[in-house]
């Protein structure tokens, strides 16, 4: 795992890991985290803050995502549509059974070419492999899981089944309200890319589980986050 480097920076690096938590942890916009900051006597604009996001953000991401444990091999797969630029965009994005985000990529088409991508970065990157794929109906996921000789891990059509992928688009539509829609298709994908590792890291359902489970969750996600922002 890489360390971070805050040097030349001239707001101390307490401030700038803070700031870029604020910003993925939650429905925030820029001016949000900065009111944020300046209500805690931190006077720094939000355009610095969206250079530090765009900096630090990949970084930690990629360390966050080095410190994950396995994910289940249980795949959900679903794309949404989202608008980049003032067009039309096909977010295709896979979860486990959990609703860990595994991996996502944004795409201009929702054809087999495209599910491919998908399939194709989450068999190279996921340390495990699928034992079921459960997709909704449409054909594009048959014809690529088809080709990568995957048709028996396939469950295609069962609504209810996929609401875990469903229901994990809900935190990307906040974001994608909020900011008014994603820019272009390169922003897009940083910022989700990031977003999906934070929000692993922090993920938790407190009506499942009691108080006490629930800060030390939190603790331990606390930790890792300490860890993976270290200077």
């Amino acid at each position: 795992m890489r360390t971070l480097s805050f040097k030349r920076h001239r707001f101390p690096a307490e401030v700038i890991r803070y700031a870029v938590w604020l910003y993925f942890r939650f429905t925030l916009s820029f001016r949000d985290v900065e009111e944020l900051l300046a209500q805690r006597g931190i006077e720094v604009s939000y355009e610095t803050i969206r250079c530090w996001t765009i900096k630090f953000g990949p970084q930690i991401a990629r360390n966050l995502k080095r410190r994950r444990p396995a994910p289940s091999p249980r795949w959900h797969l679903d794309e949404m549509v989202c608008s980049v630029g003032g067009r039309r965009m096909y977010l295709w994005r896979a979860v486990d059974d959990e609703g860990e985000v595994l991996d996502l990529v944004m795409q201009r088409r929702r054809d087999t070419n495209a599910a491919l991508k998908l399939l194709k970065r989450l068999l190279r990157n996921q340390p495990v492999d699928p034992v079921k794929i459960t997709t909704d109906g449409l054909g594009s996921y048959a014809a690529a899981l088809k080709e990568l000789e995957l048709i028996d891990l396939h469950r295609p059509g069962r609504l209810r089944e996929n609401n875990r992928a469903e229901n994990s688009h809900l935190p990307i539509r906040r974001r994608e309200r909020k900011m008014q829609g994603f820019k272009s298709q390169a922003s897009a994908q940083r910022f989700l890319t990031t977003h999906a590792a934070i929000y692993n890291t922090f993920y938790t359902q407190p009506h499942l589980i009691r108080r006490p489970t629930l800060r030390q969750f939190r603790g331990e996600a606390l930790g890792i986050w300490n860890a993976a922002t270290t200077a």
